[in-house]
Formats: C-alpha cells, sequence, structure tokens
C-alpha cells in the first residue's frame, strides 16, 4: 500500500495496519512454542492482509516440529493485500488458502474446532469510525456491551473455531490490559481461553501505528501455573523512582503528549478526536472518561524481508534465558543506585545506543529480553527502554473481567498489600472525579483575545488547560477564556437569555453554522449555542482540586480562582468533599498523596496506564483508586500542613517535594 494522503485515510478506516516482519516473528515463535502436534497444524488468520503473520508462524513451526504439514487459511477483504500474499505464497513455496471475505459474516459457518492455533492481528476500528448501527448489530452478533473496536467481535468469534488446547497469538492495542473498555476483550479472553503469556510492548514503535501494541498468547481451555507479564516502556526523567533512586530530578512538568499536540492548544483547544470531536461529528459512544486519544494511525507494514529477531523456543515451551542484566532504572539520566547495585551483584551493564550495529541489532536484543526470564534494559532509536518481567495479576471472581489487569512482582505485591492494609478511603470513595467542559467547537468558544463578546465579560470565565498546570499551583500565564453560555448560580445547566447579551449574540449568530453541525446537541433539545458538555455552572466559584488528563507525572494543583476547567483537565470539587474548612484539608491530604512518589508508585502498580514517552492518563477511572490514610493520624495532619505550605509557595523546590514523599511515605508504614 502507498503512504499517500487517500491511501492513509482508507487504512484508519479500514483499521489496516499491517504487521512488521520482526513483530510477526515474535508473535509466531510464542506461539508455536505452545504447539505440540504429530499431525498437520491448521491455522487461521481472520485478518491476514499481505500475509505476514501465517508466513511467520509457517517459518516457527517448521523449526519447532520439522515435517509437520501445515495448513494455512487467511481472510481478508482487501484485494491489493491477498494479491500480494498470493504472489509472496507463489515466490516461497508456501501453499495456502487465501479467502477475500469478510470473516465476521463467515464465521458462523465454519466448523468447529477446526484450527490448531489462530495468529491475529485484527483491523483496529473505533466504535465512532464504525457507526452507531454497525456498532450495535456486532454487539448483537456477538454478545458485547458498551464501547467496541472491531478487535472484540473478532476475539469472540474465535474460541469456537479453535481445537481443545489451540494457541491463539493476539495484536492488538494495549489499552484493553486496563481501560473500562477492554472489560469486553478481557472477559473473552477468560471466558473459554487461558491467558499464558501477555507482552506489553508499550511505546517502543514496534508497529506503526498510533496505538501501542501488546501481544497476547491463550489455550484453549484450562492451563496450569501462571501468565507470564512482560512489559516494556522507555525510561525518561518523569518515571517514578525506584524507593533506591528517590530525590533525582524530575522532567519540566509542562511538556505535552504527542498525541494531543494541536497549534489550537496556543489558543486553549483541545485535540480534535473523542467526545470533543470536530464538526458534525456524534459522540453519542464517548464517554465521561474524556477523549480517547489512542485513535488509529499509519500502515505498520514492514519490509519483506526483514530480519526476524527471535530467540528460538525450547520444544517445551519455556523461554530462553537472555544474557544477565540489571534491573530497570527508573531514571533517565545515568545509572540508579539500584542499577549499581545489580552491577555489584555481577550483572552486565545495559549498553549505550552507539554500541549497537543498527536497528537490526536493536531489535534482536529487545526480543531476546522480551524472552528472557529478568529484567533488562534495551535501547532502541536513540531511546532506553525497561523491559519489567513479572506475572498476570487480577481480580478473583467476576472482578476479573471488570477491573483491569496488573503485573504481579515478588516484593512489589508486598508493598502493595501494605498500602492496602493502611488505606483509609480512595479517592473515588470521596467525591466525584469530574472531566472538564467539552464545548465540541472550541475554535468558537475558546480564545486567548477575544473581540465583541468581551464587551459583555460576565460571559466569558476564565478557563484552565493542561498547560496551566503544576504540582500545587496553577500558573495562568496563558490568560485562556472561555464564552461560557450558562447561569452561574444554578445547578444544572440553564442556557441564559442570549437578547440579555447582544454583542454575544451577534458573535455567535456568525458562527451558526459551525455550531448547528453539531446535530446530536440539537437533537437532545439543547439550545443551539450550548456546549456539549458544560458541568455543574453553580460549582465553578468553589475551591477545586484540579489535574491534567495526560501528563507523565502528577500535577495535581488547587484552584481558588472560580475559573472553569477544560475538557483536557479533570477535577474534585470541595463542594464535594464537604465545602468547609475541613473540605481543604481533606483536598490537602489528596494532592499530597497524588503527587508524591509513592502514589505515582501506586499508580503505575495499580493502574499501568502508560502512553509515549512516560505519558500516563489521569482519568477518573484511574485516580478514584489512589489511597489515603487515615486523616485523623499525625501523619496525615503532616501532609496536611505541609501540602498547604508547598501550595504557597511560588516554586517549591527539590527539598520540600522529599519532605512531602517521606511524610507519605511514613502514613502508609507499618
Amino acid at each position: 500500500m502507498g503512504r499517500d494522503g487517500a491511501g492513509a485515510r482508507e487504512r484508519k478506516r479500514h483499521g489496516r495496519h499491517y504487521t512488521p516482519a520482526t513483530l510477526a516473528g515474535f508473535l509466531a515463535g510464542r506461539v508455536a512454542a505452545r504447539i505440540d502436534s504429530t499431525g498437520p497444524v491448521r491455522v487461521l488468520d481472520p485478518a491476514c492482509g499481505s500475509g505476514e503473520l501465517l508466513f511467520a508462524i509457517r517459518d516457527a513451526l517448521a523449526g519447532r516440529l520439522p515435517g509437520t504439514p501445515v495448513e494455512l487459511v487467511g481472510y481478508d477483504l482487501d484485494p491489493a493485500g491477498l494479491a500480494l500474499a498470493r504472489r509472496r505464497a507463489a515466490r516461497s513455496g508456501v501453499e495456502a488458502e487465501w479467502r477475500q471475505s469478510d470473516f465476521l459474516a463467515d464465521c458462523a459457518e465454519l466448523p468447529a474446532e477446526s484450527f490448531d492455533a489462530v495468529i491475529a492481528n485484527p483491523p483496529y476500528v473505533r466504535t465512532q469510525q464504525l457507526g452507531g448501527a454497525a456498532a450495535q448489530a456486532l454487539r448483537g452478533q456477538f454478545g458485547l456491551r458498551g464501547r467496541i473496536d472491531l478487535t472484540h467481535p473478532f476475539v469472540a468469534a474465535l474460541p469456537r473455531l479453535m481445537a481443545p488446547g489451540g494457541v491463539l497469538g493476539l495484536l492488538c492495542a494495549n489499552r484493553f490490559l486496563t481501560t473500562k473498555a477492554g472489560a469486553n476483550l478481557r472477559a473473552l479472553l477468560l471466558a473459554d481461553l487461558t491467558p499464558v503469556e501477555l507482552y506489553d510492548l508499550g511505546d517502543t514503535k514496534l508497529f506503526e501505528a498510533a496505538v501501542l501494541p501488546a501481544v497476547t498468547i491463550a489455550v484453549r481451555g484450562a492451563v496450569r501455573g501462571d501468565c507470564r507479564y512482560v512489559s516494556v516502556y522507555e525510561e525518561e526523567a518523569g518515571i517514578a523512582p525506584d524507593p533506591e533512586s528517590a530525590g533525582e530530578p524530575t522532567a519540566d512538568p509542562g511538556t505535552v503528549h504527542p498525541e494531543i499536540a494541536d497549534p489550537r492548544i496556543a489558543g486553549g483547544e483541545i485535540a480534535d478526536v473523542g467526545i470533543a470531536g470536530g464538526k458534525g461529528r456524534d459522540p453519542g459512544a464517548a464517554g465521561s472518561e474524556g477523549a480517547d486519544l489512542e485513535t488509529a494511525g499509519s500502515e505498520g507494514a514492514g519490509e519483506i524481508g526483514a530480519v526476524r529477531a527471535v530467540l528460538p523456543p525450547r520444544r517445551d515451551g519455556s523461554f530462553e534465558r537472555g544474557p544477565t542484566r540489571p534491573g530497570p532504572q527508573r531514571r533517565g539520566a545515568g545509572q540508579s543506585p539500584a542499577g549499581r547495585a545489580a552491577d555489584a551483584r555481577g550483572g552486565s551493564r545495559a549498553r549505550g545506543p552507539d554500541s549497537c550495529a543498527g536497528t537490526a541489532n536493536e531489535e534482536r536484543e529487545l526480543f531476546a529480553a522480551l524472552n528472557g526470564t529478568t529484567d533488562a534494559m534495551v535501547w532502541r532509536q536513540g531511546r532506553r527502554f525497561a523491559v519489567t518481567v513479572g506475572e498476570l495479576a487480577m481480580e478473583p471472581g467476576a472482578a476479573a473481567a471488570s477491573v483491569g489487569w496488573r503485573m504481579s512482582r515478588v516484593g512489589h505485591d508486598d508493598w502493595l498489600r501494605g498500602v492496602s492494609e493502611r488505606m483509609w478511603r480512595t479517592f473515588g470513595d470521596l467525591g466525584r472525579i469530574r472531566v472538564g467542559i467539552k464545548t465540541n467547537a472550541d475554535k468558537v468558544f475558546i480564545a486567548a483575545h477575544w473581540g465583541d463578546p468581551a464587551d459583555e465579560p460576565e460571559l466569558l470565565r476564565d478557563l484552565i488547560t493542561h498547560h496551566d498546570l503544576r504540582p500545587w499551583w496553577i500558573d495562568r500565564s496563558r490568560r485562556t477564556r472561555v464564552l461560557y453560555p450558562y447561569e452561574l448560580t444554578r445547578t444544572h445547566r440553564v442556557p441564559v437569555d442570549l437578547a440579555r447579551y447582544p454583542r454575544t449574540a451577534a458573535y455567535l449568530e456568525r458562527h451558526r453554522e459551525m455550531l448547528t453541525a453539531r446535530g446530536y446537541l440539537t437533537g437532545a433539545g439543547r439550545e443551539w449555542f450550548e456546549h456539549w458538555v458544560p458541568q455543574r455552572p453553580h460549582l465553578w466559584r468553589t475551591p477545586k482540586v484540579v489535574f491534567p488528563d495526560i501528563s507523565d507525572r502528577p500535577r495535581f494543583a488547587l484552584d481558588r480562582s472560580g475559573a472553569v476547567v477544560n475538557g483536557d483537565c479533570y477535577w474534585i470539587s470541595l463542594a464535594d468533599l464537604g465545602g468547609d474548612a475541613g473540605a481543604e484539608d481533606m483536598a490537602c491530604l489528596m494532592m499530597g498523596v497524588a503527587n508524591s512518589s509513592l502514589g505515582l508508585r501506586y499508580y503505575d502498580a495499580v493502574c499501568g496506564n502508560r502512553l509515549y514517552s512516560g505519558r500516563r492518563r489521569w482519568i477518573t477511572q484511574y485516580v478514584s483508586r489512589l489511597p489515603l490514610p487515615d486523616p485523623g493520624t499525625p501523619a496525615a495532619l503532616a501532609i496536611m500542613r505541609r501540602v498547604r505550605e508547598l501550595v504557597a509557595e511560588s516554586e517549591p523546590g527539590a527539598a520540600g517535594q522529599a519532605e512531602l514523599d517521606e511524610l507519605v511515605d511514613r502514613a502508609f508504614a507499618g
């Protein structure tokens, strides 16, 4: 496929992101390691594209089970991809059955238990791109609920087709591991399958689609033993330190995540995605958790014939032990005390980027680390990555699917249990965590410099965006304001009478076409000039804790200005905490925990949602799980006092942060 603009739009529409050869080889190797057969091995790829995964599994099985016949079946709707697959098969003498058809339409007619393995990179198409009617039909056909993408029905169709003991190798977006929307997929993987290996490939960019990928290996039926869990993420200065390395400098908090970088942000706008959608977009499927920023991107096809950097699997499916390496450092510059301790125990230090002969060598090191049994540090494209090895941890019973999955590690779980035992409440127990306003027409409603509406200042409100937030305090140097056409004294949204504001009315009238294009708003009985999500107007004047949706480290701050909060941030009103002097004490306690090294470590352990370069999503689902100590204890009272001092300081220093970290650690210590 070409990389022209029209081709890119088609790839995004249909979710076509072909698998690079190196990643295909790794996935195929892990599937093959789980297959033991003396007869023909039948393998299905339900969305095969140019056949990369099927060619890879054939090679892997030839190495693991020499002489065993392999029957390949590939489905796809793309004639160009299938034509390329047929040419490749003819050149290499590979026999395969290529079916140009809709797998989801045909799957019910396929014989049950007819495949020994399924290897798949399903198309990633979100609900908004599918359309409401198509999404609803797929939910009904495959018994799904809530927000879905095309990965969900593909995976739902597979267990019935797999023989007992059959192996699934799935490449998909890693967001299913931790998000509420991923509950469908987690439930499917637990119903008739048993996950045995998980690889969260994080921000390695092994796959060029904008989503971050994960590899799941699952077996049809019950399997004894734990599920191996490996994650790979870039080490950045802003990432939480291990206890041994606390106190090192952190990154500039003003860094913007590349997925929301947009020239309009200078005027206070957020990226035109998800619920903050563009002109005429129906946001009906979007939830209250803010914009879904993990959108499909460009094609991820690798060059045919690229090196397959995969360690040969043992016949019993166990893992080849890679070279001994130190545990992952938690900072971006220099080696942490933990890393030096690993050297002292005889581990070899990870080499710098100049020591690699090129991309092929870097990928060999990365895949060797993925197959290894110990933590490792690897370099890729000039960036350093921590490879962390553990086991899958799930909540018991029905919560195994509804609550996000996390990694379990020796020692780390003991620390988590200790925090949980001394936890008084969670953030979500105390108050509602709301997303900021979403106008769905930011070009009209948000600006730093206003014309006519400025003569009617009652409707222009200061707006807090993610740019303004620092730990503890708010920097309003941009002075972005929002046109907020609501009565501020009402507990629910009541739009103003525009007849009282003629200049504002004239301004909005000039943009009527853009505003009325939001047909879902007027279709819900709302006024054409309203915001899509205005939140509770009367709460803006009450002090509130505000924090950005996306940030490499926590930036929880206290606002007493009465400003409105934008949709790239979340907030907790002190009215929900009681609205009195005790509410501000509680807000200080919450900020103290959230902005501490313990809070960040707890987030990574329990929530585990990472984007590129160490960025995290600070949304309701995750923040609500942060722990709080008993506010009546001396340790908690000391945290409140220290936070009040930090809020009052214009530039809190490293010493103040270190003292706060120590106080929070003490509050949760045994």
